[in-house]
């Protein structure tokens, strides 16, 4: 496993309050777990609103949270005066996410400039075990200069 040096030495306290101003996250009542250089961890409880026809977890719904974790996976890495936004992401679903809980586990693969390269995981979890439900390959861009806050 890579390890990354972060550009902000306060990088998790930077990613942690930018999730914090994700509304979708606070929708889905998704919470941000570990936060390292190049990795970053959100968990998401099931709840019956956020599920398909069958009960699993909608792929929407995973598919959300794995582009946050590899987002913010991107974003420790980045300068102060950056902020990411996701560029393009390919996701496979390999399981049916049926489960008391998805966790997504992203990765920076190949941390750049500009453009940064993330693999994220997210397993289910039931019954006390997880299972890899779903696999993201994810390219993300930094835009300098910008800050990571709404534009008023």
């Amino acid at each position: 496993m890579t390890e990354f040096k972060a550009a902000d030495p306060d990088f998790e306290t930077r990613t942690r309050g930018s999730f914090a101003r994700q509304g979708v996250m606070k929708l889905l009542g998704a919470r941000i777990g570990q936060v390292e250089a190049g990795r970053v961890e959100i968990s998401l409880p099931y709840r019956d609103d956020l599920t398909q026809q069958h009960g699993f977890f909608h792929a929407g719904v995973t598919s959300t949270i794995a582009d946050s974790a590899g987002g913010y996976a991107a974003f420790t890495l980045f300068p102060t005066s950056a902020t990411v936004l996701t560029t393009e992401y390919k996701i496979n679903l390999l399981a049916p996410a049926d489960g008391q809980s998805l966790r997504a586990v992203g990765r920076v693969v190949k941390p750049g400039k500009t453009l940064s390269v993330c693999d994220v995981e997210v397993f289910v979890e039931k019954d006390g075990h997880e299972r890899l439900c779903a696999k993201m390959l994810q390219s993300l861009i930094a835009l300098h200069g910008r800050p990571d806050t709404r534009a008023q």
